[in-house]
C-alpha cells in the first residue's frame, strides 16, 4: 500500500468514527444522561510545576492541548507536501489553491451577508470557511471507485491549503491580549527548535521537550495553543541533507507522522467531535435556528463552500491557469466541492474560538454547523452517486 492509499484509508476510517461519536454526543446531550455529559466535560484537570499553574475543564485541555496534537500532524503534512508531496511544483497548486480561496472568500461573505452589521456576530466569519477532510474522505470512501482518484488528491490538497488558510485566520483574527514574558520565552523555544533542525539532532524527544516548552508559553502568551504545534512541525526535519528524500523509517518527519496519524484519527478527533459535537435541541426553537449567525453558518458552508470552490475552479480551468483533474467530469468536479462544506470538526474548533461563550447563541451555531454539514455531505455524495460507474473506472 503506498502513502497516499493509506492516508486515504486512515482518513475514511476516521470519517465514518466521527459519525458514530457525534451520533453517540447528541444521545448523550438529549436525554437523562445529559448532565453526566456536562460533567464530564466540566471535569477539572490541574497541572502544577513550581510556578506553573494551567487549571482547566477537561473540555479546554482537549480543544487548547489534544487539538495542538492535530495541528502538528497538519503542520507535518503540509511541509512534507510542499517539499516533495502534492504541492511541491507550482502546477501542483493552481487548481486546489484557486478552489481553497474560493472555498474561504465566499462562505464568510455569505456569513456576513446574513450576519450584517451584528459586532458580536462577525466574529464568527471564518467559522463556514473550514474544510473536515477526515468527513470528506469518509464520504468519498462510500462512493468507492465512482470517484476517480485524481479527484481524492484534489480534495486532499485542497483541504492542506485550507488548513493553512485557517492557522492564519487562527493566528491574525483570534488573538487575546498578548503576554510579552511569554512570547519572548515562546521565541526563544522556537529558536531552539531551529538550531536544532540546522544542527541536524536526530531524536523526537529533544524535538517534543523543547515543543512542551513552546506549547505552554504560546498557551500563556494569548496566542491560541495549538499554533504550537504548526511551528514545532515546521522544524522537524524531513532529511538530514537539505533536498534528500528519504523513505519514512529514515525521515524523522515521517516516521512522527506515521506515528500521530492513528492517534489522531481515532483518538484526537473523536474526542473533540465528542466533547464539542454536544447540542441540546430541546433548547433550541426555531427562531433562534432562524436568527442570522446561525443561518450565515449553514449557508456559508452549503452555499459558499461549493459556490466558492466550484466557481474559482471553474474559472481557473476556463481561463487555461489549471487543467481538470484527470478521468473527471465537471459533474465530479462539482461533486467533490459541495463535499468541501463538511466543516464539522474544524468548524466546531473555530466556532469555540469565534465565541467564547458555548451558550451566547443558546447552541444554535453548532446546530447550523451540523445541519450546513450533513447536508453538504448527503448532498455531495447523492451527485457524485448519480455520476455513471463506466466513466469513473476509466481512471482507476
Amino acid at each position: 500500500m503506498n502513502a497516499l492509499d493509506e492516508f486515504i484509508k486512515k482518513e475514511s476510517s476516521a470519517g465514518i468514527v466521527l459519525i458514530f461519536v457525534t451520533i453517540i454526543a447528541l444521545l448523550l446531550k438529549n436525554t437523562g444522561l445529559s448532565e453526566l455529559y456536562d460533567a464530564f466535560l466540566n471535569t477539572p484537570v490541574e497541572i502544577r510545576f513550581g510556578a506553573l499553574h494551567i487549571d482547566k475543564p477537561l473540555l479546554l485541555w482537549i480543544n487548547d492541548g489534544l487539538m495542538a496534537v492535530f495541528f502538528l500532524l497538519i503542520g507535518l503534512e503540509v511541509k512534507r507536501e510542499l517539499i516533495e508531496g502534492h504541492l511541491s511544483t507550482p502546477a501542483q497548486v493552481v487548481l486546489p489553491g484557486f478552489a481553497a480561496l474560493g472555498g474561504m472568500v465566499v462562505p464568510a461573505a455569505v456569513y456576513l451577508y446574513f450576519v450584517g452589521t451584528d459586532s458580536a456576530g462577525t466574529q464568527g466569519w471564518a467559522i463556514p470557511t473550514a474544510t473536515d477532510i477526515a468527513f470528506a474522505l469518509g464520504v468519498l470512501s462510500l462512493l468507492g471507485k465512482r470517484v476517480p482518484v485524481s479527484l481524492k488528491i484534489f480534495l486532499m490538497a485542497l483541504a492542506i491549503i485550507d488548513d493553512l488558510g485557517a492557522i492564519v485566520i487562527i493566528a491574525l483574527f483570534y488573538t487575546a491580549e498578548l503576554s510579552t514574558l511569554s512570547i519572548a520565552v515562546a521565541a526563544m523555544a522556537l529558536s531552539a527548535l531551529v538550531i536544532m533542525n540546522r544542527l541536524g539532532v536526530d531524536r523526537k524527544a529533544a524535538f517534543l521537550l523543547v515543543g512542551v516548552v513552546l506549547w505552554v508559553s504560546v498557551l500563556k502568551s494569548g496566542v491560541h495553543a495549538t499554533l504550537a504545534g504548526v511551528a514545532l512541525a515546521f522544524t522537524i526535519p524531513l532529511s538530514q541533507k537539505p533536498g534528500q528524500v528519504v523513505e519514512s523509517s529514515r525521515s524523522m518527519l515521517k516516521s512522527m507522522e506515521h506515528d500521530l496519524h492513528y492517534w489522531v484519527a481515532f483518538l484526537i478527533l473523536p474526542l473533540f467531535a465528542f466533547v464539542n459535537a454536544g447540542v441540546d435541541f430541546r433548547s433550541i426553537s426555531a427562531e433562534q435556528i432562524l436568527t442570522p449567525v446561525p443561518m450565515g453558518i449553514a449557508a456559508g458552508l452549503f452555499i459558499g463552500k461549493q459556490v466558492g470552490v466550484f466557481g474559482f475552479s471553474f474559472i481557473a480551468i476556463k481561463l487555461g491557469l489549471a487543467k481538470m483533474p484527470q478521468h473527471s467530469s465537471m459533474v465530479q468536479l462539482y461533486g467533490v466541492s459541495i463535499l468541501t462544506g463538511i466543516g464539522f470538526t474544524m468548524s466546531l474548533f473555530v466556532n469555540s474560538l469565534a465565541f467564547s461563550d458555548p451558550t451566547q447563541f443558546m447552541f444554535a451555531d453548532k446546530l447550523a454547523i451540523l445541519v450546513g454539514s450533513f447536508a453538504s455531505g448527503i448532498i455531495g455524495y447523492l451527485v457524485l452517486r448519480s455520476v455513471k460507474i463506466e466513466a469513473s473506472k476509466r481512471a482507476t
